[in-house]
């Protein structure tokens, strides 16, 4: 991601902007429209909506610190294992290659308005690629979460998971869910997975702001196949996201985090 101004509720440098378009990128582009003809123009993207509550949006949640309404990092949400406690986001959420997150890193599910309406989740131990602590490397951009139970619960058991899903190639039809950090309820939109490169892909929807790095890709049977992140920490405009591919790569690491 390419580096931009900070908004406000940046809780630390740890987490970098994401989706940030850098002010000399957006004047560019803005002079090729007007230099171009009508034709050259890109097709409009849509717009993201704000997610109505049900079961499997309360599977989504905040990363933040300390409590619900602390400093808000990135998105999170809820994949099942064989000990029901285990998260996915992105790599650069959680681990900054300098000694991982904070220690009171805390995920909400189902957060809106301030409201904690399953109680906050203290992150226990986050599984990361090496090449993603080592050299910060974008094909690796994707990490595992541990959570501790909160009144004898796993989180599973609490509201649900989503399944881990592989690759089923490009042109898959995806929701995408998150939190920015200027909005009290979660955003979602609908559209098809597009090749970025062979190991990563994107996803076109405008709207996806700072504070939703991690956002999961959903299909229509509740696989997650992707996670806002990867290439440029996910886009460096709220245009267009990233992911890299739900590989070899992603699998192993799977198995890693769940034991």
């Amino acid at each position: 991601m390419a580096p931009g101004p900070d908004r406000p509720g940046r809780p630390t440098a740890l987490w970098r902007p994401a989706h940030t378009p850098a002010l000399l990128l957006a004047a560019v582009v803005l002079t090729a429209a007007a230099c171009g003809g009508e034709g050259e123009q890109p097709p409009p993207a849509p717009s993201a909506r704000t997610m109505p509550r049900d079961a499997a949006g309360d599977r989504i949640g905040t990363l933040s610190v300390g409590t619900a309404q602390g400093p808000r990092a990135c998105t999170a949400s809820v994949v099942h294992s064989t000990r029901r406690d285990l998260l996915v986001t992105a790599a650069h959420c959680v681990d900054d290659g300098q000694g991982g997150p904070p220690e009171d890193l805390v995920f909400t599910p189902g957060y809106r308005k301030g409201l904690a309406p399953y109680g906050s989740w203290p992150v226990d131990a986050v599984t990361v690629d090496r090449r993603w602590t080592e050299d910060l490397d974008p094909e690796y951009d994707v990490a595992f979460v541990t959570v501790r139970p909160v009144g004898g619960r796993q989180i599973e058991d609490v509201v649900g998971a989503n399944a881990l899903g592989g690759t089923d190639g490009f042109g898959v039809a995806v929701s995408v869910t998150g939190y920015p950090y200027a909005a009290e309820e979660p955003i979602t939109c609908s559209a098809r997975t597009a090749s970025q490169s062979p190991t990563q892909e994107r996803f076109d929807c405008d709207g996806y702001a700072n504070g939703t790095s991690g956002s999961p890709w959903v299909t229509s049977d509740g696989q997650v196949v992707g996670v806002i992140g990867g290439y440029q920490e996910g886009g460096d405009t709220d245009r267009v996201s990233y992911s890299i591919t739900f590989d070899d790569r992603v699998t192993q690491l799977y198995h890693r985090a769940a034991g």
